[in-house]
């Protein structure tokens, strides 16, 4: 087996123990991904002389040496920015962003950037300057967006952990496509220095994914510039709802993750506790108004109207409708957002995470993003907003857990949030539920990933 097959805590072990060669590892590394990489898509750019310098220059930090990549949403000091599309609405630049300081600060060597979908506008992954990432699961299958590229990497194995933004749902859909952990971190703890948002967005966080939640609370450590202590969940009160989001739902996603809900529980001593959140799609599309009206500082009819032809129909379209939103729509989603931080509030005193799938269906096809669920036929993107843009709009934490297969072999996710700044209790409850389960999720592999007798 490869260095490269560890989990990233076990690679940044070896190094530090001299059991592994950190340049050695990074060879592996650029290998693998000119080995794998064709058939996903994930990593779009590789810099073999600025790797080997990171490395040459690394302290001796958490991650000393260890490969890992990171999204086209942050600029890198050779490298500016792309978001995925064949032009910005802002111009872009390189320049030392907040989670490449933090990775360099970590001895940490980014070996690449991750492709996104384009402009960072849909949960599929589908749309991309640099074409489409891929499932490494099913290779016809949407990666999830936007973050596709740090997801499909980190799922095939090309490294073991990857640096992706969530502004709706951005990181925790593609871990749920991909088979990964994925935390979306309480707004305001990780750095977002560098992003062409910073000090606009209220919804954007810079984030880990990861194969499992010990990896995702080191790069979550990482990216916070301070220690995710580790604690047991012990006596964990899981609120759960009865809603679209828990019932609008493929039938083996909700008994997945209904069933991982109960281990959960019997793991911890807890117990499951039936809520009530009303007006959770008013909440969803508050957090889509949000979004689209904070990123319209740079937006003029001229520059519209200019815009490069390669950016695909769909967002020039997207781009230009978003100057039509009424002043009194933003006003309006602003005051829901105050209403659901406070039943949030509320309900964190009643219960420490609330439960339910991280998406309603599996990873759909590339070529035609919709999902069949009891309610009926609906695009990804219309029926994954409901259950993740909550905890945009209200800046709670997230996170994204692999609790199974369905009969197609394709990852199923359950999502927890927490009470603000409880990033650390939902990797205590995701470990939780790895010990649950045997970690039989977190260790799955997909077909892409299992090692190749003629790869490093």
């Amino acid at each position: 087996m490869s260095a490269l097959d560890l989990s990233l805590r076990a690679q940044a072990a070896a190094i530090a123990a001299g059991e592994v060669d950190a340049a050695e590892l990074l060879d592996a590394a650029l290998a693998r991904i000119e080995a794998r990489n064709s058939t996903i898509n994930a990593v779009v750019d590789t810099f073999p002389e600025h790797s080997r310098a990171m490395l040459d220059a690394a302290p001796d930090g958490p991650l000393h040496g260890v490969p890992v990549v990171i999204k086209d949403e942050w600029p890198l000091p050779w490298r500016a920015q792309r978001f995925g599309a064949a032009e910005m609405m802002a111009p872009t630049a390189p320049a030392e962003s907040g989670p490449y300081r933090a990775l360099r600060d970590a001895g940490a060597v980014i070996v690449g950037v991750a492709n996104m979908h384009e402009l960072g506008s849909s949960s599929t992954g589908n749309t991309s300057v640099y074409g489409p990432a891929r499932n490494p699961w099913d290779t016809g299958r949407c990666p999830g967006g936007s973050s596709s590229g740090p997801a499909a990497a980190a799922a095939a194995r090309l490294v073991a952990g990857s640096v992706g933004a969530d502004g709706i749902g951005s990181i925790r859909f593609p871990a749920a496509y991909c088979g990964l952990t994925g935390l979306k971190p309480t707004f305001g703890r990780s750095p977002m220095a560098g992003h062409h948002m910073d000090g606009v967005s209220t919804t954007i966080v810079s984030g880990p994914l990861t194969a499992d939640a010990a990896d995702c609370r080191l790069l979550g450590s990482v990216l916070f510039g301070e220690e995710l202590s580790s604690g047991d969940a012990r006596g964990l009160r899981i609120g759960v709802i009865r809603d679209a989001v828990s019932e609008d739902v493929a039938p083996e996603v909700r008994g997945a993750c209904e069933a991982a809900i109960e281990a959960l529980a019997a793991q911890t001593g807890g117990k499951v506790v039936e809520v009530e959140l009303p007006n959770l799609d008013a909440a969803a599309l508050a957090t889509v108004l949000i979004a689209n009206s904070e990123s319209l500082g740079e937006a003029t009819s001229e520059r519209l109207n200019e815009l490069d032809t390669e950016i695909g129909p769909i967002n020039r379209g997207f781009l230009k409708y978003r100057m039509l939103l009424p002043a009194a729509a933003s006003v309006k989603a602003y005051r829901i957002r105050t209403l659901m931080r406070r039943r949030l509030a509320g309900l964190f005193e009643q219960v420490d995470v609330l439960a339910w799938p991280t998406v309603p269906a599996v990873a759909p096809p590339l070529e035609a993003p919709v999902v069949e669920l009891p309610s009926g036929t609906l695009t990804a993107d219309q029926a994954n907003v409901r259950g993740a843009g909550l905890a945009n709009l209200t800046g709670a934490p997230a996170i994204s857990i692999p609790v199974g297969l369905d009969a197609e072999q394709l990852p199923i996710a359950l999502q927890l949030q927490g009470a603000w700044g409880g990033d650390e209790l939902l990797l205590d409850a995701a470990e939780a539920l790895e010990r649950a389960n045997a970690r039989r999720w977190v260790d799955s592999l997909p077909p892409l990933a299992q090692t190749q007798p003629t790869e490093a």
